[in-house]
């Protein structure tokens, strides 16, 4: 079926990291180009296949951090917008994943869960080829001025993640609870009885 081990995936799923620091180098564009390829094999009920990429440039993403930079300026200052600015201006990659909406409430709920998946499945992707990311989902990206800038359709579809990517200057230390404090055996009353 695959030439990958459970031991791979673990050791994979187990050192991934969201990645706040990148080098400036550029991703080669068909890295993700395969993580997208590999993003809708993701889990999906009904196979609704929600999701839209939007792969952007370095102008596009500069626009969005000047309409963030606006935002943050405007509810804690303009200090604090620049230093939100310049920090944006460093992100090697942008992209974009949109959810198409639904007035099903469960429907809304499966299809973000799979659009989430999806983007677990391409950071994984990704960081098997040594490349990180971060998964924002920051005021701005509610904007309807972000929409206009992506090109997206305000009132078909809603952003689930803007991810920034490239080659990690500093991977960040991380630890989780441990199995026992997250997890529950459940039994039926018949098989206690039994």
């Amino acid at each position: 079926m695959s030439d990958l081990t459970p031991t791979v995936v673990a050791k994979l799923l187990r050192e991934r990291r969201t990645v706040h620091e990148f080098t400036p180098d550029p991703v080669e564009s068909s890295l993700i180009a395969d993580a997208i390829e590999l993003a809708r094999w993701a889990p999906n009920h009904h196979r609704t296949e929600p999701w839209h990429f939007y792969v952007l440039d370095y102008n596009t993403g500069m626009r969005l951090a000047a309409l963030n930079g606006e935002i943050v300026a405007a509810a804690k200052g303009e200090k604090i917008a620049a230093v939100k600015r310049k920090r944006w201006s460093e992100m090697p990659g942008w992209l974009v994943v949109s959810c198409v909406k639904s007035d099903e409430e469960i429907r809304a709920r499966e299809d973000y869960a799979a659009c989430a998946c999806a983007i677990q499945n391409m950071s994984l992707y990704l960081w098997e080829q040594g490349v990180g990311m971060k998964w924002t989902t920051g005021e701005v990206t509610r904007n309807p001025g972000f929409f206009n800038i992506v090109g997206m359709d305000f009132e078909h579809e809603y952003v689930v993640g803007l991810l920034w990517y490239g080659y990690p200057a500093l991977v960040p230390t991380q630890h989780r609870k441990a199995p026992e404090e997250i997890l529950s055996y459940v039994t039926s009353k018949s098989e206690q009885n039994a």
